[in-house]
């Protein structure tokens, strides 16, 4: 499929300005907390209200050019969340959907009163009943196997836990505030179909671009600073083994799987359902399920798919 992947240099709100209206299936973006952040030509420093008017004029050219059966994440750091949450639906007229919680385990330590650990993204659709959700895409592995579930998966539910992007990380970029690929890759697969558009109006180190080049998604991203607008290119052009994180619940394997033929298929089926984006997970997998079923797979003739799979992430994508 081809697909086309914009990254725009220049100020969000005049670039949104020239998007024409409802011709964007999808935003997922990550504006400025007004944390007094370092962007390279840039701080994010606002007085109070002139913070909220500078949030209002973006979200309303964002809300213009969405599709009326769009949908918008945004993520949003505590101090301000509910101020945006009431921008969105009572200024906006846009439709709750959802209340994300991003967990992770390490992130700013304080000795005086609670360390944070954990973001927060609000999901709001442009209409209430008419919107995409690809539930199937995006379901999480069972901890048990039983013929009345779902062999797909459940609902990973609204806590979603992925690792912080550490400065260890292979894809860490220099960007303060670079979020994990698999984030928006949970979003961009639940809201979002094939050859569909994707904006983010605050593009930062490029995940969203990084994504949807990956998921056959056409994405557009707008930063005020070049040198992101640099980085992000560069980073369409490097090799795709994986994305840089993931929800450790996609390499769960369920329990009692003890039928040999659901067993099979369930092996097969759970490399294509929760990790072809994530080729380097696969043997973490395998592994599990070599310490669960090992012996009753040498019975049934199965220990082919060991080799099978365990050299898949070196296959291309």
């Amino acid at each position: 499929m081809d697909i086309n992947l914009e990254a725009i240099c220049g100020d969000a709100i005049i670039e949104l300005k020239k998007i024409e209206s409802n011709s964007v299936d999808l935003i997922v973006t990550d504006p400025p907390y007004n944390l007094n952040k370092h962007y390279g030509n840039n701080y994010d420093k606002f007085e109070f209200d002139e913070y909220l008017n500078f949030s209002r004029e973006w979200i309303k050219e964002a809300v213009r050019v969405l599709k009326p059966d769009g949908t918008m994440y945004v993520f949003m750091g505590m101090k301000y969340i509910s101020y945006i949450y009431n921008v969105l639906e009572k200024e906006m007229e846009m439709y709750f959907n959802s209340w994300i919680t991003w967990y992770y385990t390490q992130g700013i330590g304080k000795t005086k009163g609670y360390s944070p650990r954990h973001d927060d993204i609000l999901m709001f659709t442009k209409d209430k009943k008419r919107f995409k959700f690809n539930l199937d895409e995006i379901r999480v592995p069972q901890k048990y196997y039983r013929s009345v579930n779902n062999m797909r998966g459940a609902n990973p539910g609204n806590v979603w836990e992925f690792s912080h992007m550490h400065y260890c990380n292979k894809n860490r970029m220099k960007h303060p505030t670079q979020k994990p690929e698999g984030l928006y890759e949970r979003m961009i697969l639940a809201s979002s179909d094939e050859g569909d558009v994707v904006l983010d109006p605050f593009l930062g180190s490029g995940t969203l671009l990084r994504v949807c080049q990956n998921t056959n998604r056409n994405g557009i991203g707008i930063d005020i600073n070049p040198e992101y607008i640099r980085m992000s290119k560069e980073r369409l052009e490097e090799k795709f083994l994986g994305f840089d994180s993931i929800d450790e619940r996609m390499k769960r394997v369920p329990n009692d799987l003890n039928n040999a033929e659901i067993r099979e298929n369930y092996i097969k089926n759970h490399i294509s359902w929760f990790l072809k984006n994530h080729q380097d997970a696969i043997d973490d997998f395998m592994k599990e399920v070599k310490e669960k079923y090992y012996d009753k797979m040498k019975e049934t003739n199965q220990l082919y798919l060991f080799k099978t799979y365990t050299s898949y992430k070196c296959r291309k994508k």
